[in-house]
């Protein structure tokens, strides 16, 4: 009788390990058919493992039609008024008897214009510089001016059109040399290249900290990271950026060493919109605004992973946030809003919702809410607050987009250049400048 009593307590023990594993198991099992991805967390879309379905968006339906909308306007190719030349075409013989024209008065009937480039040729400038003699006996000989400093150099239109190349179509050093050879007819090494490329960001240098006291000084600040490899070891570049300015930066660095660097007395009289990365928290500022985009995809995570309602409750708070925000006024802001009372509220009353304790990284993600729960709205209290930091991404991706055309850059110098004439090239875009016609002036400073 103690023998079967033993073996029924062996027995059950035995059960609640199976039960215990195939819980391990099912978890397992929920992990692999439920991973996160670019649509549902913040990895990023090169790490996609399958590409979730498009289908799958978090932009709610505009109830827009495909295509152009109305007051969008369009753009054509158009004749001008006065071509460089005039080709006239007059026929010389009749088609139907073949009799001589030539002698006939012709009348214009019909016009067509053909757009071209000529071949590029270099143009070789020569500067001379002469003496005189006064007639005190004093000889005044002439100087050459500043940007010719050797024998033989390379014209600010040749470097600001290199800056161009790299920073704006991320071409890489062969392919520039290549394009230099093949379309201008002019041989530059990729060594050359880099000696510009560097001269030219020491130029651009007055302007990049120009850009960082203009950022510093916004009221509405945008912020992100990315990493980069350099010389096949990993860094990250940043980007502090506004309506209006961009300023990026590469460091080894992804922690406050490298903000405090850069902008060592903070942003206090702005607003600081970022992800939730711990390091944005330790800038000294006004208040934050998390990107709601990303606390939306966590969100999907969890609802996809978990079916949590409390997910599905929190994410259609946030969707009702963003739609209010379309609807408020500049005006609506400065008074009393009902519904944004009533949103506020909802949220306490979700932050207050426990969530499954076995849910680990649901619960990391309720408590990082209720630590940062005062930053979640503020978008709703400011017209000019984003509810997103999708201008900072943008601002950032170019980085991506260089790195895939182009390769890892060789050495930190070389990464830092480039950011520096990014930051003058994204500022030349947002505030509607020619790049080019920014760097050529540039190109003809002398570097500090």
């Amino acid at each position: 009788m103690n023998s079967d009593k033993k073996r029924i307590v062996e027995l059950e023990a035995k059960v609640t390990r199976l039960e215990s594993l195939v819980e391990k198991l099912l978890d397992k099992i929920d992990d692999l058919t439920h991973r996160k991805n670019s649509r549902n967390s913040s990895v990023s879309p090169s790490k996609d493992e399958n590409r979730p379905l498009k289908t799958k968006s978090l932009r709610a339906n505009q109830g827009k039609k495909v295509g152009g909308q109305p007051g969008h306007e369009g753009s054509t190719l158009e004749m001008i008024a006065n071509p460089d030349s005039i080709i006239d075409h007059k026929p010389e013989f009749c088609n139907h008897c073949g009799d001589d024209l030539s002698d006939q008065p012709a009348t214009f009937i019909l016009r067509r214009q053909v757009i071209d480039i000529p071949p590029i040729i270099p143009e070789f400038s020569e500067h001379r510089i002469f003496q005189k003699t006064c007639s005190c006996g004093q000889h005044t000989k002439a100087s050459f001016p500043n940007n010719v400093n050797s024998p033989i150099s390379y014209g600010s239109n040749i470097q600001a059109t290199i800056a161009y190349m790299h920073t704006r179509q991320y071409l890489p050093f062969e392919r520039m040399s290549e394009f230099f050879s093949d379309v201008c007819n002019l041989k530059i090494s990729q060594g050359t290249l880099c000696t510009l490329l560097k001269r030219f960001a020491q130029k651009a240098q007055p302007a990049y900290e120009l850009i960082a006291q203009k950022v510093e000084n916004e009221k509405v600040i945008g912020g992100d990271e990315t990493g980069a490899k350099v010389n096949g070891k990993k860094g990250w570049f940043w980007t502090f950026q506004s309506q209006v300015a961009t300023y990026i930066t590469f460091s080894n660095n992804r922690g406050t060493a490298t903000i405090d660097e850069n902008f060592p007395k903070g942003f206090i009289n702005s607003i600081l919109v970022h992800d939730c990365w711990r390091s944005y928290f330790q800038i000294k500022c006004k208040t934050h605004q998390i990107c709601i985009p990303h606390l939306l995809r966590e969100l999907v995570f969890f609802e996809e992973r978990y079916e949590s309602q409390w997910a599905i409750n929190f994410k259609e708070l946030l969707y009702e946030a963003i739609e209010l925000k379309r609807d408020l006024t500049p005006i609506q802001y400065l008074n009393p809003i009902l519904q944004r009372d009533k949103i506020i509220e909802r949220l306490s009353v979700l932050l207050l919702t426990s969530v499954p304790k076995n849910r680990k990284d649901l619960c990391a993600f309720h408590k990082r809410i209720y630590k940062y729960r005062e930053y979640v709205f503020p978008f709703l209290f400011h017209d000019e607050v984003p509810p997103d930091n999708n201008a900072s991404e943008r601002a950032i991706r170019n980085v991506k987009v260089k790195q895939k055309v182009s390769g890892q850059f060789k050495t930190e110098n070389g990464a830092q250049f480039y950011a520096v004439i990014r930051s003058v090239t994204d500022t030349c875009i947002k505030n509607g400048q020619n790049v080019l016609a920014a760097f050529k002036t540039i190109a003809v400073l002398q570097p500090e």
